[in-house]
This record gives C-alpha cells, sequence and structure tokens, in this order.
C-alpha cells in the first residue's frame, strides 16, 4: 500500500472497513481480534501508529514485535493471509495490515468469533450466537453484493453524495473517487455494492422495488379506516428524512418557548422525535433486503404507532437484544454511522426506552417473529386534541413565515447558499429549512436553477427593490471563489479556518467553494492536511 493511500484512509477516519491503533498494544491478542473480525466481515485495514483523531504518531515495530503479531494471526482457524508491512508516511512509520473478506468464514480465534458491527468489533459469546453466525457465513450479505445494471457515472444522486461527504465531515481535497475507495463503495472488480446503491442511487427502488418505505395513516384503533397512505422511495438518507416529515405532519406537536430566549423554539414531540429517528435509522439498517415481498412500514393510529420491517431477529443478538448489535447489512449501517444517525452501537434499544419512561409514556414494545415490528403507545391526550392541534397550527405557520423571510434574505445575499448554511445561520433544524424551502417554490417566490451540484437559487422578483438585490446576490458566490483564489495566491498554506475568518464566512462556504474550485481544476492541494499547500492551476488576468 502507497503512502497516498493510507493518508486518505487515515482522512476517512475509522469505520466498517479500518481500524486505528496509536501503538502495538501490550496484548497483542487485541490486534488479532480485530483481523479476525475484519475476516468475518467484508475484509479492512488496520493501522498501527494512528490515534483517534486521525493523526499520524508513527510506531516502531520491531523483529520481536512483528513476530508476536505474526504468530498470534496464525492462531485464527482457518488459516487467514494478510499482508503486514511497514510504510514510510511523511516521515513517520506506520505499520499496515491488509485483511482480506474471508471466503472460508466463519473464522474463530481463542474459539471465539468476532464480528464487525460498524466501526466496532464485537465477541460472539453465546452458542445461539455462534449457531446463527454459522447459518449466516455462507450467506452473502445482501449491500455486500454487486448491482451489475447500475451506471455510477448517471445514476448516483449528486446532491446527496455531496450532502453525505459534508456530514461525514470529509476535507475538501478529498477526491470523490478517493471515498468511494476508502468507504469500499465498489468490489476489487469494479462493481458497485447494492448497499452503495441504496445509499447514493438516485432511484434505488428501481433495481430493488422493495427498497421503500410506507406510511398509513388510519382512522381510530383498527386498519378499517386509511386516512392517508405514502410511499417513499430514493436514497435511504432521504427516506429516512422524508419518513420523519411525514410523522412530523401526523403527530402532535408543540412548543416549549420556555428559556429559549432569542433562539428558536423547540419541538416537542407527543412522542420524543428522537425515538423515530432511532427506529428509523435502526429499520433501514437491519431490514432484510433478501424478502422481496415486504416492505418497511410505519403504521399510525389513534393510540399507537407501528414500525415493522422485514426479517426476524438475528440470533446472534439472542438474550443480548438492547445491548448488542448485529447488522444484516454492514456496509449500510457503516455509511448511517458516518454521518452521525448512530449515537452509540447496540444503544439505540435502550435509549429509547429511557426516553418514552422519561417522558412518562410506555415502554416500547417488541414483536419479534417473523415481520420485526416496534410498538410506541401513544399518550392519551393525543386522541382527538383539536384544542393543541389548533395552537400548533397557528404557531407553526408564524414560525414558518418568519423562517421564510430570512430564507429569501440568505438567498439575496449568497444564491448558492446550502441547506446547511441555512441551518447555521437561522438555528432552525435542517427539516425547517427544507419544509420552508419547499412551500417557498410552490408559492413561486423562490425557484431552483441548475443541478443540486453547482446551481444557486433565484428570487422571482416582485418589486425593483428584490431585483436589485437579486442581482447582487449572484454575484456573491463569484466573489467569495475570487476572494479565496487571492488569498490562496497571497498564502499557499492558508487553512480553511483562516479562510472563513477572512472572509467572514462559515467553514461550510468556505470547503463547497474548495471544493467547487478543485472540480474545476482551477486549484490543487499538494502534501498532508497538517503541512500541505494550496496550488492555483489558473490564473485570471482582468482587462
Amino acid at each position: 500500500m502507497k503512502a497516498n493511500q493510507i493518508k486518505s484512509i487515515i482522512a476517512s477516519g475509522e469505520g466498517y472497513h479500518a481500524e486505528f491503533k496509536v501503538n502495538v498494544p501490550s496484548k497483542v491478542r487485541d490486534l488479532t481480534e480485530e483481523i479476525c473480525a475484519f475476516a468475518n466481515a467484508a475484509g479492512g485495514v488496520l493501522l498501527i501508529g494512528v490515534n483517534d483523531s486521525n493523526e499520524i504518531k508513527g510506531v516502531i515495530v520491531d523483529n520481536s514485535k512483528r513476530s508476536a503479531i505474526q504468530d498470534s494471526i496464525s492462531e485464527i482457524s482457518p488459516q487467514l493471509n494478510c499482508s503486514f508491512e511497514i510504510v514510510n508516511v511523511e516521515g513517520l512509520d506506520v505499520a499496515v495490515i491488509e485483511v482480506p473478506a474471508g471466503t472460508n468464514k466463519p473464522y474463530v480465534y481463542s474459539g471465539a468469533i468476532y464480528v464487525r458491527v460498524g466501526p466496532n468489533s464485537q465477541k460472539l459469546t453465546t452458542s445461539e450466537q455462534m449457531f446463527d453466525f454459522f447459518q449466516q457465513s455462507g450467506k452473502l450479505y445482501f449491500d455486500e453484493a454487486t448491482c451489475n445494471t447500475f451506471n455510477a457515472e448517471t445514476e448516483i444522486d449528486e446532491g446527496n453524495f455531496i450532502n453525505f461527504r459534508v456530514e461525514a465531515g470529509f476535507l475538501p481535497d478529498i477526491s470523490d473517487n478517493q471515498i468511494r475507495q476508502n468507504l469500499h463503495l465498489f468490489t476489487s472488480d469494479g462493481f458497485i455494492k447494492r448497499g452503495a446503491v441504496l445509499f447514493f442511487g438516485a432511484h434505488p427502488e428501481s433495481f430493488y422495488e422493495q427498497a421503500i418505505i410506507r406510511c398509513v395513516a388510519f382512522r381510530g384503533k383498527n386498519k378499517r379506516f386509511i386516512s392517508d397512505d405514502k410511499t417513499y422511495g430514493g436514497p435511504l438518507f432521504h427516506q429516512y428524512i422524508s419518513t420523519m416529515e411525514w410523522l412530523r405532519g401526523k403527530l402532535n406537536v408543540g412548543y416549549d418557548i420556555e428559556g429559549q430566549g432569542g433562539g428558536p423554539r423547540k419541538e416537542v414531540w407527543e412522542i420524543p422525535e428522537t425515538v423515530f429517528k432511532e427506529a428509523i435509522v435502526n429499520s433501514l439498517s437491519h431490514r432484510d433486503y433478501y424478502e422481496k415481498g415486504a416492505v418497511t412500514t410505519i403504521e399510525l393510529f389513534d393510540d399507537r404507532v407501528e414500525i415493522s420491517n422485514p426479517g426476524e431477529l438475528l440470533a446472534a443478538v439472542g438474550k443480548d437484544f438492547g445491548h448488542k448489535s448485529v447488522s444484516r447489512n454492514p456496509l449500510i449501517f457503516g455509511l448511517f454511522q458516518r454521518i452521525h444517525l448512530v449515537e452509540k452501537v447496540g444503544s439505540g434499544i435502550l435509549r429509547m426506552k429511557q426516553l418514552m419512561l422519561g417522558n412518562h409514556l410506555q415502554a416500547p414494545i417488541y414483536q419479534k417473529e417473523g415481520m420485526f415490528t416496534v410498538i410506541f403507545n401513544r399518550p392519551v391526550a393525543a386522541v382527538a386534541e383539536e384544542t393543541l392541534e389548533k395552537t400548533v397550527e397557528e404557531s407553526m405557520e408564524k414560525t414558518m413565515e418568519k423562517t421564510s423571510d430570512k430564507i429569501i434574505e440568505l438567498i439575496t445575499n449568497n444564491s448558492e447558499i446550502t441547506i446547511f448554511e441555512m441551518v447555521e445561520f437561522i438555528g432552525v433544524s435542517q427539516r425547517s429549512i427544507e419544509r420552508n424551502l419547499k412551500q417557498l417554490q410552490s408559492d413561486n417566490r423562490i425557484e431552483r436553477i441548475g443541478a443540486d451540484k453547482g446551481g444557486h437559487w433565484i428570487i422571482i422578483s416582485k418589486s425593483f427593490k428584490e431585483k436589485n438585490l437579486l442581482d447582487t446576490s449572484e454575484k456573491t458566490s463569484e466573489k467569495t471563489s475570487e476572494k479565496i483564489l487571492d488569498l490562496i495566491e497571497k498564502n499557499s498554506s492558508i487553512t480553511i479556518p483562516e479562510l472563513a475568518k477572512k472572509i467572514g464566512a462559515t467553514s461550510r462556504t468556505i470547503e463547497r467553494q474548495l471544493y467547487k474550485l478543485q472540480k474545476e481544476n482551477k486549484i490543487k492541494r499538494t502534501g498532508s492536511d497538517k503541512s500541505g499547500h494550496w496550488q492555483i492551476l489558473l490564473l485570471y488576468i482582468q482587462v
């Protein structure tokens, strides 16, 4: 492995396919357990000499340590062939152990099976867990198999991929190809994996019709009368956002204005919003996509909400339900973890219970046979609570009006402003911004020109003043790029925080502009993030 490949992996951080150790542990078996877990999953890379903050510290691996590591790896059964090398990266040695995806699973070390779950490794301790893994080991993970008919050049949702880059914290100088390689979205022979199609494809349901969420609202406590029925497809993150918005529109949502000062009012859902976030991400990550006869469903009744998922609870979880997590789709689970929608592996069940009880609600009820279902009982007051609904509706209308005005002002000043930047400036949730943008477009007050990537907003002018403001806003992005080029020309080692401070913009704005300038081949990053510098490839001559 070359130094630039290692730097790219480090920049991407730890995850399902990467593990960092700052030094060789006193018990080398700790390394071997990680290696065994990689082999039982989809392979990975273990870097020694890198800390948890993605900083290269270097390591000295003498002959005795090297022999101890290799002897320990040889204890894995069946035999596993791993490459072990020392690579000099920026003047420091990093030990690199590359682990292939095992072809003879399960792999056992010291009588135990280790598996990879998100960015962590877990030990299977009970006979039930091991038996289930033996059954599953002959099966290829759905999300690791390839989708040979998908065209990655034309069918990736570029806007969704850019948002993923930002939310995952990838630096602008890391190319899209590097990210795709580091996340193992493609096989070694160049085919895209199903998990990547589900997470980044514009219309994954065109390839896997079962990859949708159906949201159904019923009048009453049974399924006799349907009042609303929606189906959501698209990238899995979009399905998550759409489902949360649907729930927000159906459940009672109040506002806590006490102690908020001048900030935005805090939404208070009748069932905590975080409960649904956990449940929906779990559904999208752990559902059995091999099952073509069923889809994930959200069913809303007067007295409860039921979320059902194809696939029974894996026996590998067994008695540790709520404490351990084993995913059917580790690639998808790892991608959700990258954008921080998975807080701590194996903690979601307990967190949902604590949130429900903490809000004087019944603990969630789980049905684990056949379709896996979680039931959240609504508070009694949620049934036919017309007064609260009216208050919430009026408050939401006023809030949306104020938020819309602020959005218009921000677009006027910067036509290329992103949703995430609007969230930072206004101080409301991403969902609130998206809802207001949709309403503004419906009211013909704004319009989106171009694609999500590289496009911009325009205000449909209603006055001479607005027209003048619009003319100004269209030049803002260009001026920002020019300021960045000017500052780089003066100081090629300038950092993103320094650029943001000098220009008066957010770090995300700077990152987006740097990414755009690199894609346009106007600038290039040379060297590492810490000691490298920028290089201008195209100079402008003003006549």
